[in-house]
């Protein structure tokens, strides 16, 4: 299955970021990818860096946002993976990852899970927590682990998007550098981050697709001085290992093969899954295990 990333800067409007984004799908698909995976809210600014009630107006057209993608999807014959901000009603918004099969319909959403509420990732102001669960996405081309950017340090939701059947886990995300951070601390941060979605590769026997902004975004609001998305988008298989990854610069097309049938060989010589003590698990259903 050949696959795609899109990693992009901001182009400081909505109607740019779907004119580039549509070109770069059109290219992916015209290069034989077959799956393709959009960044974190890639149709605007990442505007979670202050609190600001104006912003839930981008939610308005989530409905039109949806027809659009599926259309994009349709016409290029792709499965798409886009990350939309989803109003359900006033006062009650998500961050969600809708995904279109090759004819258009749509297969499957998640909502995101895990919410941060972090200096300049304030999250929790605009998302309410996802609903939905862990379910994996039955697409044409497999069936697809979807999660979201803050969702990538939790081993759990990895593990329990394998335990039912996902194929590939895939992360649209936006995180990035503070510029007023040391470089130690921006490479501590940066291995971090790739680290652990290696692990969920590793644990899992599963290959990861992790997509991520790129360029220096502003605070609209002035509060924050801005966050340097560090881009990195990459893919690595089932044992970890680093099949492709972008830099922390340039806006990329990313293409990626990936083999199923490395995940059975994997697994075949690490099964992890066969040896989980799960009678011994109960304590992971408490907040902390203080008693």
């Amino acid at each position: 299955m050949k696959t795609a990333l899109i990693q992009q800067k901001y182009h400081h409007s909505k109607e740019a970021m779907l004119l580039q984004t549509v070109a770069h799908i059109s290219k992916a698909a015209e290069n034989g990818a077959e799956l393709i995976v959009l960044q974190e809210l890639h149709q605007s600014e990442y505007f979670c860096q202050s609190e600001d009630t104006a912003f839930f107006s981008y939610a308005n057209s989530f409905e039109k946002d949806v027809a659009y993608w599926s259309q994009v999807a349709k016409e290029n014959a792709i499965v798409l993976v886009t990350s939309l901000f989803e109003k359900r009603t006033a006062g009650l918004y998500h961050n969600t990852a809708v995904v279109f099969d090759k004819d258009g319909s749509i297969a499957g959403k998640y909502r995101k899970m895990h919410i941060p509420d972090d200096p300049g990732f304030y999250e929790k102001f605009y998302f309410t927590p996802g609903d939905l669960g862990f379910e994996p996405i039955q697409t044409s081309i497999g069936k697809l682990g979807v999660l979201i950017c803050w969702d990538q340090w939790y081993p759990e939701a990895a593990r329990i998007m394998t335990l039912k059947g996902a194929e590939v886990l895939i992360y649209p995300t936006a995180i990035g550098w503070f510029d007023a951070d040391s470089e130690e601390e921006k490479a501590r941060q940066l291995d971090s981050w790739i680290t652990i979605q290696r692990s969920h590769a590793i644990a899992n026997g599963i290959p990861v697709l992790s997509c991520n902004r790129v360029g220096f975004e502003a605070d609209s609001a002035g509060v924050m001085a801005g966050t340097r998305f560090w881009g990195h988008s990459f893919v690595c298989g089932p044992q970890g290992e680093m099949l492709v990854q972008a830099d922390d610069e340039k806006e990329t097309i990313l293409y990626a093969d990936i083999q199923h049938e490395r995940t059975k060989e994997v697994r075949d010589i690490w099964p992890f899954l066969r040896d989980r003590r799960i009678e011994a698990y109960d304590c992971l259903l408490k907040r902390y295990c203080d008693e």
